[in-house]
């Protein structure tokens, strides 16, 4: 049997290292955190239970696919509940509007708030999903190991039809000329770390799939994922080592051929690894020279997605929520994505996202009490470094006058009974993430399909990644997708040696 090493537990490598282990191969997993999941991790503390990183489960199927591939019933691990309203927005001039997958209500809230758009946002949605069914088997299903996989007939004609050149938000601007209703669409490239007004207008697929296939829920919130995971990754005979961080992958004459960890070599006959990219390369791989392009100062210049702050709140009280998930919007949505890629300043009014889970699920949150998270966007670690306790406490005091302004929590600052936080310095020292971006490289168009890193290692053999930085890149059904991309460039030299 066949060994396979797999560097982090973060979804990708949970993912990659189930479909290994069912192929057949002797799979272990090395965690330097003491808990599974990366970034899609948990806390709990005092009865309230809070996930701290991914929130929104979007593409249910692709999470169940990993189940179905190993011949087990996903219900009996994802236990998915459907989310209406999708998401409730709420616009800087204190008008709503509610997301849902039902059609016909959709389009009653389009009508009552932009009556004019209503043609416009079916043809929008019409066109972004055309260009969805080309660029998911040209690019989002499939991996690129050399310029000729990329630069061919099928693939040329495909990248031409899906007219990228165009930024989101003006995409969406030749459908619908209601501002609000721009932004409902365009914040959404926020879920992969890119700017509206700077990102491919192909990420309007990201509403397009959450108001046709759905938003879920899971009883547990989003780490009954990584449960699901562990579970079956270790009924099927898997190794997972937690509190065990990888210091190297040892390469020989341009071969992976182990890891070590703990100061103790182990070898195996591929290595996987699911730490983002970029810091992968600056601290697992000492040597520069193999790396190939990849050296210090290449990473360093590379285009990082945003951050983000997010805050945990205990609550001992119940509030009528409207929605699971709520966007509230800053006054000025486009100096608020500015002061994150281009100002590099915390922004004064910022955007900001709520989760409640504890609507879903009452057992995340004491009886009678609330669990809230609270999501903002904000500059990665290159551009914004000024994390200290006092900035952190001032943001969240800005940050609740704002909840209080704008929310059914109008008084929530006198039954807050439990404050956590994660900052971009906590998403880079605890999970690895290069500049503390949330989502990894930012997806331009030269850090995207071919031009980004790929799933088989260039400079290496034996080698493979998965994650937010590799192709096809961020949000949590991409990156499984990333690992299956991985585990498929895996199996197919496996069967050349």
């Amino acid at each position: 049997m066949k060994k396979v090493t797999i560097i982090g537990s973060g979804i990708g490598g949970l993912a990659a290292a189930v479909r290994l282990q069912k192929l057949g191969y002797d799979v272990t997993i090395y965690e330097k955190n003491a808990q599974p999941g990366g970034k899609m991790n948990q806390i709990t503390s005092a009865g309230f239970t809070f996930d701290v990183g991914p929130t929104i489960v979007m593409m249910k199927d692709i999470y169940e696919e990993v189940f179905r591939f190993c011949d087990v019933d996903p219900q009996e691990y994802l236990p998915f509940e459907e989310v209406d309203p999708l998401m409730h927005l709420v616009f800087s001039d204190q008008s709503s509007l509610n997301l849902s997958r039902d059609l016909p209500t959709f389009i009653s809230e389009v009508s009552r708030i932009a009556p004019d758009d209503v043609s416009g946002m079916l043809n929008f949605l019409a066109n972004i999903y055309h260009r969805y069914e080309i660029a998911k088997p040209n690019f989002l299903e499939r991996s690129f190991r050399s310029w000729h996989d990329f630069y061919n007939i099928p693939s040329l004609s495909a990248g031409f039809q899906l007219h990228t050149f165009g930024n989101a938000y003006k995409n969406i601007s030749k459908f619908i000329d209601n501002e609000n209703l721009r932004n409902s669409l365009a914040f959404q490239t926020l879920y992969i770390g890119i700017s509206p007004y700077q990102g491919p207008s192909l990420y309007n697929i990201i509403p397009m799939i959450e108001l046709f296939y759905g938003v879920h829920f899971l009883k547990g919130g989003m780490y009954t994922v990584v449960k699901g995971l562990v579970k079956l990754f270790k009924e099927q005979g898997g190794t997972l080592k937690l509190g065990s961080p990888v210091q190297e992958i040892i390469i020989k004459n341009k071969s992976a051929v182990g890891v070590r960890s703990n100061e103790r070599k182990f070898f195996s006959d591929y290595v996987l690894c699911d730490v983002d990219f970029p810091t992968a390369m600056t601290t697992l791989i000492p040597n520069q020279e193999d790396r190939g392009k990849y050296t210090n100062q290449r990473i360093e210049k590379m285009s990082y997605s945003c951050s983000c702050l997010v805050f945990y709140f205990g609550l001992n009280k119940k509030y009528p929520t409207e929605a699971l998930h709520t966007i509230c919007f800053a006054h000025d949505f486009k100096k608020n994505v500015a002061d994150l890629f281009e100002n590099g300043t915390l922004p004064e009014d910022p955007s900001y996202y709520i989760y409640v889970p504890s609507k879903m699920d009452s057992s995340l949150a004491p009886e009678n009490c609330e669990s809230l998270y609270v999501l903002i966007p904000v500059p990665e670690l290159s551009k914004f470094n000024h994390w200290s306790k006092k900035v952190v406490e001032d943001y969240r005091r800005l940050i609740i006058n704002k909840i209080k302004e704008n929310s059914i929590f109008s008084d929530i600052d006198q039954h807050i009974v439990l404050k956590k936080q994660f900052t971009p310095i906590d998403f880079k020292e605890q999970f690895g993430a290069y500049n503390g971006a949330t989502f990894g490289l930012r997806p331009t168009l030269k850090q995207s399909n071919y031009y980004r890193p790929h799933n088989k290692f260039d400079y290496a053999s034996n080698l493979y990644f998965c994650g937010s930085s590799t192709h096809p890149g961020a949000g949590v059904p991409i990156v499984m997708q990333s690992a299956k991309l991985a585990v498929e460039e895996l199996i197919r030299d496996d069967k050349n040696n």
